[in-house]
C-alpha cells in the first residue's frame, strides 16, 4: 500500500487478480479459536456466545455495533506474558491498544505495568489506581502540561524522543526538585517486516534519536550531566504485527552495543534495556503468532548472547505488549442490513457499523475474518465485502471473506481479534456515535465504556 493515494479513496471496486483470497473454509461453522477470545463457543442452538452469554442476549440488551470483551482471556494473556518473563523483567501493557478503567485495574491485579503516551491516557491510568511507579510515559512530542503531570505523579519512567525533550524534563523535574528516571529511545536502523505506516525502527520517521552519526551516544552524554535526570536505560521499538524474531535480534545488537559505547565512554552500565512491543496476532487462520512464552525465551537468550558478546552485564528487560494481550480478546457485533450482489465480483453485506469503529482496514490495509453468529447455516459459501453504512467508498470492514449464501438482513456476524486500535481509534465520522464495549465474564456482561448518546455529540457543539 503506498503512502500516496488518491483523494477520493481506494479504488476498491477493482477486479483483483484470480486468487487474491484464500478458499472458503470447509466448514462456515466452524470458529478458529486461533483468531476469537478463549471463551468464545457455539451454544447447543448454533448461537455463538462469550463468557457463557449469547450473542442474541448480548445483541438485545446493548445493542449493535459493541465491542464485547471476553475478561477472562484477557486476564489469562496478562498472566501468560507476566509468568513467560517472570520477576527479573518488566511487561508494561501498551495502553494505546485499548485503555478504561476497567483494564487498568486488571493490569493492576495481575501485576502488569502501564505504558501511557498522552494526558488522557496518564489521567486514566491514575484514575483507576495504577501506581504511578508502575507507568512509563512516551510521545514524540510531550507538551509542557503533561510532563509536569508525569513529574508531580511520579511516573517511574519517561522515555526521552528528542534532545529537546532532554533539556525539557530536566528543566521541569529540576524546578519541581525531582530527580526523574528516563530512557532514551533510539532508532536503530532496522524496519519491520510489516505495514510501512507501522514500522518505526528506520531512520526516516518521527519516533526516537539515530544511533547513526553518534546523535544516540551524544543524546546519553547530554542526559548524563543534567542534575534533573536519571538515566536507566536504552528504549528502542521496531514496529507492529510482527511475527519474526530477527529484527529483534538486530535491534538487540546494535542497542547492546551503545550499551557498551557508554560504558567505554562513562563508565557506567546502564541498567535497564526495553524492547518495545509490536509482537503480531492471529486475524485470520492464516496468522501465526508466537506464544508469549517463545518470544520471553527468544529475547532474553538474544539479549544475553550479545551483553556476553560485549562483556556487559545483562540488563533488566522491558516488553510492551499491546495488543498482544488485548486484540484477540474481543471482537465487535454487528447487525447485517443490506445485501447487494454483484454478479462475476462479490456480495457487498452492509452492517451498522463501518469505519468509525474499525479504521484499520481503511488506514492499513488490514485483514480480518468474520463469522454469522446468530445462527448456524448449510447454505454454500459466497465471496463477500463486508462494509459499513458511512458515506465514504473505502469504508470496508472486511475485504473479502465467506460467509453463507443464505445470510439475510437482521442476522448478526461479528469480526473477531478488534480488541486493539479499534475503540482507540473510533471517530464520530457522519456523526455516528461510538461503541460500547462491554467485559463479560462467567455468565455476566457489564459495560466499562459506555455507547455515545446524540446527547453526547450535541453537548461539545456550542453553536
Amino acid at each position: 500500500m503506498s503512502r500516496s493515494a488518491h483523494p477520493a479513496g481506494p479504488r476498491h471496486a477493482d477486479v483483483l487478480p484470480e486468487g487474491h483470497y484464500s478458499a472458503p473454509p470447509a466448514d462456515l461453522n466452524v470458529l478458529d479459536p486461533k483468531v476469537w477470545a478463549q471463551t468464545v463457543t457455539r451454544d447447543g442452538q448454533g448461537v455463538a456466545t462469550v463468557g457463557g452469554i449469547d450473542v442474541k442476549t448480548l445483541a438485545e440488551q446493548f445493542g449493535t455495533p459493541a465491542y464485547f470483551l471476553d475478561e477472562a482471556d484477557f486476564r489469562a494473556r496478562a498472566r501468560a506474558w507476566r509468568t513467560a518473563f517472570g520477576p527479573d523483567a518488566d511487561v508494561f501493557y501498551a495502553g494505546k491498544a485499548f485503555l478504561s478503567r476497567a483494564v487498568v485495574r486488571w493490569l493492576h491485579e495481575e501485576g502488569l505495568n502501564l505504558d501511557v503516551c498522552s494526558g488522557g491516557e496518564l489521567a486514566t491510568a491514575l484514575a483507576a489506581g495504577m501506581p504511578a511507579e508502575r507507568i512509563a510515559f512516551h510521545g514524540n512530542n510531550k507538551s509542557t502540561e503533561e510532563i509536569t503531570r508525569a513529574v508531580e505523579s511520579g511516573v517511574g519512567r519517561i522515555v526521552l524522543d528528542s534532545f529537546q525533550e532532554i533539556v525539557r524534563v530536566a528543566h521541569i523535574a529540576s524546578s519541581l526538585g525531582r530527580r526523574q528516571r528516563v530512557q532514551i529511545r533510539v532508532t536503530v536502523g532496522v524496519e519491520a517486516h510489516t505495514h510501512e505506516f507501522i514500522a518505526t525502527a528506520h531512520e526516516d520517521q518521527k519516533f526516537g534519536i539515530p544511533l547513526a552519526d553518534g546523535q544516540a551516544a551524544e543524546a546519553v552524554r547530554r542526559a548524563l550531566q543534567l542534575d534533573g535526570l536519571e538515566v536507566i536505560g536504552i528504549h528502542s521499538h521496531i514496529g507492529s504485527q510482527i511475527f519474526d524474531m530477527s529484527g529483534f535480534e538486530v535491534a538487540a545488537h546494535r542497542v547492546v552495543g551503545l550499551l557498551k559505547d557508554i560504558r567505554d565512554e562513562h563508565g557506567i552500565e546502564l541498567p535497564e534495556i526495553d524492547l518495545g512491543g509490536g509482537l503480531g496476532i492471529a486475524y485470520t487462520s492464516d496468522d501465526d503468532p508466537r506464544e508469549p512464552h517463545e518470544i520471553a525465551k527468544a529475547l532474553n537468550e538474544i539479549v544475553s548472547r550479545e551483553c556476553d558478546a560485549a562483556r556487559l552485564r545483562t540488563p533488566r528487560i522491558s516488553v510492551e505488549p499491546g495488543r498482544a494481550i488485548v486484540g484477540p480478546t474481543a471482537f465487535t457485533l454487528y447487525e447485517v442490513g443490506t445485501i447487494k450482489p454483484l454478479d462475476g465480483l462479490r456480495t457487498y453485506v452492509s452492517v451498522d457499523g463501518g469505519m468509525s469503529d474499525n479504521i484499520r482496514t481503511a488506514l492499513y490495509d488490514a485483514e480480518y475474518s468474520v463469522a454469522l453468529v446468530s445462527r448456524t447455516s448449510d447454505a454454500e459459501p459466497m465471496l463477500v465485502r463486508v462494509v459499513g453504512k458511512h458515506c465514504e467508498s473505502g469504508d470496508i470492514v472486511v475485504k473479502d471473506a465467506f460467509l453463507p449464501a443464505d445470510l439475510a438482513p437482521g442476522d448478526l456476524i461479528a469480526v473477531p481479534a478488534t480488541g486493539a486500535y479499534c475503540r482507540s481509534m473510533a471517530s464520530n465520522y457522519n456523526h455516528a456515535l461510538r461503541p460500547p464495549v462491554v467485559a463479560v465474564n462467567e455468565g455476566e456482561a457489564r459495560v466499562i465504556v459506555r455507547r455515545e448518546t446524540e446527547e453526547d455529540l450535541l453537548r461539545l457543539d456550542v453553536g
